[in-house]
């Protein structure tokens, strides 16, 4: 099989130099699989929810039959045999305990001994991975995730090794503008106000995930990408298929440094 050309840009726009592309970029698009990966992570961070244990029977309320001659019963009374509360003088009050009453427990509540996790096999994992990777080349399935690249008419952008060597936000955002990535960067910075109780929940509002960048080792990269909202960095060896296609939608905006590109087929073979 042929490999695929790819342009390395130097970090002023100009194209450098040309490389080949690593098999990881010609597998087949996978989206069920990508999705099914996406949410295996994420159900990682699923909290347990459940009921105290004891709620609805902290009360005094109980059943003593229908015999006669047995104190406190319901025997002959008119009222429905069910536990009832204890009152002074071998009264009977309302009734609790039961799911049916006022006060009482919850029939099948919640339990935090449910498994929330997903399991996937590795290798699927790591298929799905390099099928995420792959989709960052498609430029139909980049802009069909609402990316702003319109405009560019070869995918990936690479980019030289000295990208790492920026510790600044400023020089970040000179190299991201001299890509045409304009567009990209007011769309990550654009927030939304979230409908619903998410805005009474600490979560009001929402961001678009922007650009994804993938280097070969930590730098001053790392810090210097903070600032610039909706983007993100990564080592190459960290990605997983929620980081290259967010919520299971494969096609993510992603720039490669030179030195990644290497290792891209050395982690998911």
């Amino acid at each position: 099989m042929m490999r695929m050309k790819a342009k390395v840009l130097a970090i002023d726009g100009t194209k450098s130099k040309e490389i080949s592309l690593p098999d990881i970029f010609n597998e087949d698009f996978r989206p069920d699989l990508i999705r099914r990966a996406s949410l295996a992570l994420r159900s990682g961070a699923y909290q347990a929810q459940g009921v105290d244990p004891d709620a609805g029977f902290r009360t005094s309320a109980a059943f003593f039959g229908r015999r006669k001659k047995v104190f406190r019963t319901t025997n002959n009374r008119g009222i429905s045999r069910l536990p009832r509360v204890k009152l002074s003088g071998g009264g009977l009050g309302e009734v609790r305990r039961v799911p049916q009453s006022k006060g009482g427990r919850t029939a099948h509540p919640p339990k935090i001994d449910k498994i929330l996790v997903e399991k996937i096999n590795d290798k699927e994992r790591k298929r799905a991975i390099r099928s995420a990777i792959a989709a960052t080349i498609n430029h139909e399935l980049v802009i069909k995730r609402g990316h702003k690249i319109g405009h560019l008419k070869e995918l990936p952008l690479v980019l030289e090794d000295k990208f790492n060597d920026l510790k600044k936000t400023k020089d970040v955002l000179e190299v991201l503008k001299k890509l045409q990535l304009e567009a990209e960067l007011a769309r990550g910075a654009t927030v939304t106000i979230r409908a619903g109780r998410g805005t009474m929940r600490g979560r009001p509002y929402r961001r678009k995930r922007a650009g994804l960048i993938v280097t070969d080792k930590e730098s001053g990269l790392f810090k210097a990408l903070k600032n610039i909202p909706g983007f993100e960095i990564r080592v190459a060896k960290d990605l997983n298929a929620d980081i290259l296609a967010p919520g299971g939608d494969a096609g993510r905006l992603t720039i490669y440094t030179e030195s990644s590109i290497s290792q891209l087929e050395k982690m998911f073979r």
